[in-house]
């Protein structure tokens, strides 16, 4: 028997969630159901790494992103990788988890915090991070999600338009014309 290296792991990994995934698709409901149940383990997975200081938000997001999966799954192109299609969901929906937090955060600061005053290098890029998503927020979707997408998370054009449901055409103007908007709000006109 030939033992497997980490990539033919993963990539048999990948063959097996994608049938199932596809078989679900076709009409097979226990196909479909196995899909979900093993997908939840993987997502549970990626999330927990990424949300250390957050654990009781893990199982959430899981199901947040299960949904989003479900209710997606007309966006997936068979030709291309699941797992990255099924990553940038996840994501986008752990981007709009910390986004919400950041919100909330903006909303309970104490507004006599004498150590606030003194700790300017440590909240420089927290200030920063407030100020892009206050910025990103005034946008419309059709320009915020572009930029969330492409220039936040790395995710290619057609990864955007696949998780959105626009065009890449449209993922490129929304990416262009944000950033603009953007850059003249930061000037002030």
């Amino acid at each position: 028997m030939q033992r497997m290296n980490g990539r033919d792991v993963l990539r048999a990994k990948e063959e097996h969630l994608r049938a199932l995934f596809l078989g679900g698709l076709g009409g097979d409901a226990g196909a479909y159901h196995a899909f979900l149940k093993e997908l939840s383990a993987h997502l549970r997975n990626f999330l927990r790494k990424r949300l250390v200081r957050l654990p009781d938000d893990v199982e959430d997001l899981v199901q947040e992103s299960l949904l989003a999966v479900h209710n997606q799954r007309h966006t997936y192109d068979p030709g291309q990788p699941l797992s990255a299609w099924v990553q940038a969901i996840a994501k986008y929906k752990l981007v709009d988890l910390l986004r919400r937090r950041a919100a909330k955060d903006l909303l309970t600061d104490p507004l006599d915090e004498e150590s606030e005053l003194f700790s300017s290098a440590d909240s420089d890029a927290e200030e920063a991070r407030r100020d892009l998503i206050t910025l990103l927020d005034e946008l419309p979707d059709h320009h915020r999600l572009p930029i969330v997408h492409v220039k936040l998370e790395g995710l290619s054009v057609r990864e955007a338009a696949q998780i959105t449901g626009m065009s890449e055409s449209a993922i490129k103007v929304g990416v262009h014309r944000g950033l603009k908007f953007l850059a003249a709000k930061i000037r002030g006109d």
